[in-house]
């Protein structure tokens, strides 16, 4: 049972999985950030290829194939991050006209790879271990070649007449949670004995911190599928500044990156819209710094949208990030947003923080003592590593 787990076919966990939508790389940054808007998805794939006019016809699908590939995905908070920089600032303009590129250029290498149907489930987690967040999989398709050939041009799912998914880590972790017992007595040993407690690469800003001392955090944090942590001057746990969060706020909350403290920015993000003295504290902090483009962005958007603005995650396949930021909490339940930071303990089993990481769709834990003080964060990644070498030790 336990080899036919890790031999199963990457196919049997796409289905009912929607079919990517995507973007070119030929687009610029405005457009990705109106497509983001516009689809209501929280990623757009980005393609090698401009599928619009170059996949749909019968030459085009076999001259174009091995170069139509995708080669990365973006998010708002990929937009937010490169809008928050201070030259970009000053001209927000000019920096929406950019190339959507320099988005993907800013990422490590090898985030979203391409993976065969009938490839191994062990295949996928060896190259999620290897550091891909996206596995890009080719749906089955029932339409006929004709029929594909004849749908709308605007269909920005097809690539070279096909249609892909991708599976991410949650995807797999929820799939071997449903086979549990196959890994007995691993699910029920701690965190701590099985070694998965990260104490050293995970980030952290402090209370006060400038924001913007942040953004670097931010941008490798959403690589990391993890999250920034904020600490009081004990070191105790306080808040997070979530990459999940921000992707539910408007492009204007890349002014108050610019100008607030840390703790200040996870109060702005953490609720919809923020609070009106922290608006005004943005606006007057930007005419300080002559930033005059930023605060008539700001003003322009009439202030940060809340997050019905915006579309939910509708499948794991969308989702990878923390959830929020603010008070801290265990295993409490919890519907859509939610300014929870969620935390687990050293003593935690294997199979508990799996099921809290699942049940609030996010791709890690902070760990803490019981005074707060903060050990390191626990990830998908590790939980799958283990239980990838337990399943190695017994087929």
């Amino acid at each position: 049972m336990a080899f036919s787990i890790l031999t199963n076919e990457v196919s049997d966990l796409c289905l009912g999985k929607p079919a990517l939508s995507s973007l070119s790389l030929s687009a610029t940054v405005g457009e990705a950030l109106s497509a983001l808007k516009r689809s209501g998805d929280s990623f757009l794939s980005v393609w090698s290829c401009d599928q619009h006019h170059r996949c749909n016809s019968p030459r085009s699908i076999k001259d174009n194939f091995a170069e139509c590939k995708c080669i990365g995905k973006v998010c708002l908070v990929d937009v937010i991050c490169f809008l928050s920089k201070e030259e970009n600032l000053k001209n927000p303009g000019k920096a929406l006209q950019e190339p959507v590129s320099l988005l993907l250029n800013s990422k490590v290498s090898g985030l979203v790879r391409h993976l065969e149907p009938h490839a191994s489930l062990l295949e996928a987690i060896n190259l999620i271990l290897e550091g891909a967040q996206n596995l890009v999989i080719q749906l089955h398709n029932p339409f006929t070649r004709k029929k594909l050939i004849s749908k709308s041009t605007a269909n920005s799912t097809l690539h070279n007449n096909r249609e892909f998914c991708w599976l991410t880590q949650e995807d797999i972790v929820r799939y071997l949670l449903n086979s549990i017992g196959l890994f007995s007595p691993t699910p029920n040993h701690t965190i701590e004995s099985l070694n998965i407690i990260d104490t050293e690469s995970f980030f952290t800003v402090h209370y006060d911190d400038p924001a913007s001392s942040a953004l670097p955090l931010i941008s490798q944090s959403l690589v990391k599928q993890t999250s920034v942590a904020i600490l009081d001057a004990d070191g105790k746990l306080i808040g997070e500044i979530s990459p999940f969060t921000l992707n539910f706020c408007d492009e204007t909350v890349a002014a108050a990156i610019a100008t607030l403290s840390a703790g200040e920015l996870m109060a702005y993000i953490e609720c919809g819209d923020p609070p009106e003295d922290l608006i005004m504290s943005v606006k007057e902090r930007l005419e300080e710094r002559n930033l005059g483009p930023a605060l008539d962005l700001i003003e322009e958007e009439s202030g940060i949208l809340s997050s019905s603005s915006y579309s939910t995650y509708s499948s794991s396949s969308d989702e990878e990030f923390g959830m929020g930021s603010g008070k801290l909490a265990g295993n409490s339940a919890r519907v859509g947003r939610s300014p929870e930071t969620i935390v687990c303990y050293p003593w935690s089993s294997l199979v508990a923080v799996m099921i809290q990481a699942l049940s609030h769709r996010i791709s890690y834990a902070w760990v803490i003592e019981e005074d707060g003080t903060l050990v390191g964060i626990v990830t998908f990644a590790g939980m799958i590593k283990v239980l990838r070498e337990r399943l190695r030790s017994i087929v």
